[in-house]
C-alpha cells in the first residue's frame, strides 16, 4: 500500500513538471529564469553521468600522471564537441518522438542495422566494464572488501536506483543529478587541496600539444571517455516523450532550454574531467611519481601528498560515478536494443549479462586501471556509428522539418565525425604496428 502511495505521489511529481514546463513555454519570458529553467532540467544530466564515469579516471588520471597538465586542452574540445553532439541528439528525440535507433532501424537497410545493434551492444559491455569496475574499486577502497564483493554490491545498488523508473523520470533525474553534484563537490575540494600551477594550466588549456604517440593514444582515450556512443543514443530517448509540444514557438522555446540543461550539465562534466586531470598533474606528474597509471596507487598516494581527507574524497567521487554511470549505461543498453531490434529484455537479465564481463576481469586479475583505459579505446571505435548517423538525420528535412540543422551547424559536426575517424584510423595504425 505505501508503496502504491509514493508511486502516485511520484508520477505526480511527474505530472506537476510537466504541467509547469508547459505553463512557462506558453507564456511571455519572466525574470526569475532559474525558476523557469527548472522543469526543463534533468535529461542532460543523465546523460552527462557518461562523461564522468570511471573510465574518465583511468585515462585523466594517466594522462596526468605521464604529461602533466599538457592534455587538458584535449579535455575542452572533447566536452565541446560533446555539447554539440549532445544538442543534435535531444533535438532528434524532441522533434521527431523517435529516438537514434529507431530511426536507425528505419532509414536503414536490414543488415546494415543489424551490424550496428551488435557493434553498440559491444560498446554497452565496455562501457559497463569500465563502470561495473569503476564503482567495485570504489567498495574496495573505501570499505576494504574484496573487488569481487565491491562488483556484487554494485549490482544490487544499481538494480535500486533502476527501481526508481517504474515512479516516474523526475526521482530518477533527481537521484543521478544529485550524485553528478557530489562528483563536482569531491572534485572542487581535491583541486582546492592540490593547489595547480594556475598558469600552466590556462596554456595547456589553450595551446594544443601532444609528446609522442602515448599521448596521442591516451587522448583518443579521453574523447572515447568524454563523447560516448550510448549517451548519445540515450540522450534521444530521454527526450522524445518528457514534454511534448506541437506548436513551433513552444517546440523551439523548449529547443531552448534543453540547450540551457546541456550547457550546465556538460559544464559540470568538463570541470570535473579537468580537475581529475589537473590533480594528477599537480601531484603525481609535479613530485616526479609519472609512473602512477593506476586509480589504486592514485588512491594510496593521495593521503602522503595532501592529507587524509582527500583520498576519501577521491573514492568517494569514484564510487559515485560508478553506480551512477552504471545505472545510466544499463537505461542506455535497454533504449539501444529496443530502437535497433523493436524489442527488449528485462532489466535485471541485461543487468546480469552485462556484469558478468566485469567479473570476468576481476576473477582472471587483470589490472583494473588498464582494462578501464582500454575499454575507452573500444568506446572511442565506436563513435563513428552513433555520430554519422546523427548527423544524417538531423540534416534531413523531410525527418527535422523546420528544425533541421543550419548549414554551419552541419559542417560543425562533420568535422567532429571526421577528427573521430581519424583519430581511431590512427590508434588502429598504432595498435597493429
Amino acid at each position: 500500500m505505501q508503496s502504491n502511495h509514493s508511486e502516485t505521489h511520484s508520477k505526480s511529481s511527474d505530472c506537476k513538471t510537466v504541467q509547469s514546463a508547459l505553463k512557462i513555454l506558453a507564456t511571455a519570458p519572466a525574470k526569475n529564469r532559474l525558476t523557469r529553467l527548472l522543469p526543463f532540467l534533468g535529461p542532460a544530466f543523465i546523460a552527462s553521468v557518461a562523461y564522468v564515469d570511471p573510465g574518465n579516471f583511468a585515462t585523466n588520471i594517466q594522462a596526468g600522471a605521464q604529461f602533466g597538465y599538457m592534455l587538458i586542452w584535449v579535455i575542452v574540445v572533447s566536452n565541446l564537441m560533446a555539447m554539440l553532439i549532445q544538442t543534435l541528439s535531444a533535438k532528434l528525440g524532441l522533434v521527431t518522438g523517435k529516438n537514434l535507433a529507431e530511426h536507425c532501424r528505419e532509414q536503414f537497410p536490414r543488415p546494415v542495422v543489424l551490424v550496428m545493434w551488435g557493434l553498440m551492444e559491444l560498446v554497452a559491455i565496455a562501457t559497463d566494464l569500465a563502470e561495473f569496475l569503476g564503482a567495485a574499486l570504489g567498495f574496495n577502497l573505501l570499505l576494504g572488501v574484496p573487488l569481487l564483493v565491491g562488483a556484487l554490491l554494485t549490482g544490487v545498488a544499481t538494480l535500486l536506483i533502476l527501481g526508481l523508473e517504474r515512479y516516474g523520470f523526475r526521482p530518477l533525474e533527481a537521484v543521478i543529478s544529485g550524485m553528478v553534484g557530489m562528483i563536482a563537490l569531491c572534485y572542487l575540494v581535491e583541486t582546492i587541496l592540490d593547489k595547480p600551477d594556475w598558469g600552466q594550466v590556462f596554456h595547456s588549456t589553450v595551446i594544443p600539444q601532444f609528446a609522442g604517440p602515448e599521448s596521442i593514444v591516451l587522448a583518443a582515450g579521453i574523447l572515447g571517455a568524454t563523447v560516448m556512443p550510448h549517451a548519445i543514443f540515450l540522450h534521444s530517448a530521454l527526450m522524445q516523450g518528457r514534454i511534448v509540444v506541437k506548436e513551433k514557438s513552444q517546440l523551439q522555446g523548449l529547443y531552448r532550454f534543453e540547450i540551457m540543461d546541456i550547457v550546465i550539465a556538460m559544464g559540470i562534466a568538463s570541470f570535473v574531467n579537468a580537475a581529475m586531470l589537473i590533480m594528477a598533474a599537480a601531484t603525481f606528474y609535479k613530485t616526479g611519481l609519472t609512473h602512477i597509471a593506476t586509480i589504486e596507487e592514485a588512491y594510496l598516494t593521495l593521503e602522503p601528498l595532501l592529507g587524509a581527507g582527500a583520498k576519501w574524497f577521491f573514492g568517494l567521487s569514484l564510487l559515485f560515478a560508478g553506480l551512477s554511470s552504471s545505472t545510466v549505461g544499463t537505461s542506455a543498453g535497454q533504449v539501444i536494443m529496443q530502437g535497433f531490434l523493436k524489442t527488449h529484455i528485462p532489466v535485471l537479465v541485461r543487468r546480469l549479462i552485462t556484469m558478468v564481463p566485469a567479473i570476468l576481469v576481476i576473477w582472471i586479475g587483470l589490472d583494473p586501471t588498464r582494462t578501464l583505459v582500454m575499454s575507452q579505446v573500444v568506446l572511442s571505435f565506436g563513435l563513428p556509428f552513433a555520430v554519422v548517423p546523427l548527423v544524417i538525420f538531423t540534416r534531413n528535412k523531410t525527418i527535422m522539418g523546420e528544425m533541421v540543422n543550419k548549414p554551419v551547424t552541419t559542417a560543425l559536426a562533420g568535422l567532429i565525425a571526421f577528427i573521430i575517424v581519424t583519430l581511431n584510423v590512427y590508434l588502429l595504425y598504432q595498435l597493429l604496428s
